[in-house]
């Protein structure tokens, strides 16, 4: 038993220690933050803000933004605390609690407390639940845009406050799981596209439309600059009628300040996040675009 209570009290000193490495974020907490993230305690039940967010998108590590849980994860338990049956990756931690009858779990990057695990309880078929603080939280949704080859559009959209993470890869085809090869010379449907994550509260969705309509040349039928072909039209997939109206209210504009623009607007599809070597490019590159660049249109 004693062997026991020195492996937990181990394991919770280095959740302790990785949280530490925060040190800047951890400043910014409140005091009811502080209590439930570094002190492991609970917020009052029906009392968190993402309870009942019904929107699209990520949920991310209030310290460290490290993503944790889908949006399509999250499901209503009844129990007053946001629930989901799966996590992103291996991004959320399972730890024994210091009362040994259940498992606490904490962010995999950082060490944050965000609540607990149950499983067997058969609220999904997946049979688990992830219950955790709202205010252990940040919510980000997400936005689609293609505009070209990704590198570029990934480059300027990723320098914007607000958005925590671009990701480059394919939509709008039929094949699953498609390879870059695949894409370029297979005829597959896909168009290069980028996967954003934003904070809403930062910067709206119109603000980060706009600024793709700035970034690529909307009028280019096909292809973008000297990359020609079907993968590089310029296209924006929406996921809600909302956004759609968005996009109809500034095409509208840019055709009154007298552009003709080609831009697809189509329904949200599958992302496919695309080979490794294609993310971050140009920053791991050390270089700029060579078929993107910035000309003000609003």
């Amino acid at each position: 038993m004693q062997k026991i209570l020195f492996l937990i009290l181990m394991v919770i000193n280095m959740d302790a220690i990785e949280l530490k490495k925060y040190e800047k974020e951890l400043n910014l907490l409140s005091e009811g933050e502080r209590r439930v993230i570094v002190n492991k305690g609970t917020e009052a039940p029906f009392s968190g803000k993402l309870l009942e967010n019904k929107e699209s998108g990520v949920y991310v590590c209030k310290v460290c933004k490290t993503p944790l849980f889908s949006s399509s994860a999250k499901f209503n338990s009844g129990t007053g605390w946001p629930s989901f049956d799966d996590m992103i990756d291996k991004n959320v931690k399972e730890l024994p609690d210091a009362d040994g009858r259940r498992s606490e779990i904490v962010c995999a990057t950082c060490g944050a407390h965000l609540g607990h695990v149950f499983y067997g309880e058969g609220f999904t078929n997946k049979s688990t639940r992830h219950c955790v603080n709202s205010i252990s939280l940040d919510f980000y949704k997400k936005a689609y845009f293609a505009g070209g080859c990704f590198w570029g559009v990934e480059y300027y959209l990723e320098q914007l406050d607000g958005v925590l993470e671009v990701t480059s890869g394919y939509m709008g085809g039929e094949s699953k799981n498609p390879t870059y090869q695949e894409v370029c010379y297979s005829n597959t449907g896909h168009i290069e596209a980028v996967e954003v994550l934003y904070d809403s509260s930062k910067i709206s969705y119109e603000e980060l439309a706009k600024v793709f309509f700035e970034i690529h040349d909307p009028t280019q039928t096909d292809g973008q600059g000297p990359d020609i072909g079907s993968q590089y039209l310029s296209a924006i997939f929406t996921s809600d009628v909302k956004e759609r109206e968005v996009i109809k209210a500034l095409i509208e504009k840019l055709e009154a300040n007298g552009y003709k623009v080609a831009t697809k607007v189509l329904d949200d599809a599958v992302f496919y996040k695309a080979e490794n070597y294609h993310q971050n490019y140009y920053k791991n590159k050390g270089t700029k675009p060579y078929c993107h660049g910035y000309t003000k249109r609003f």
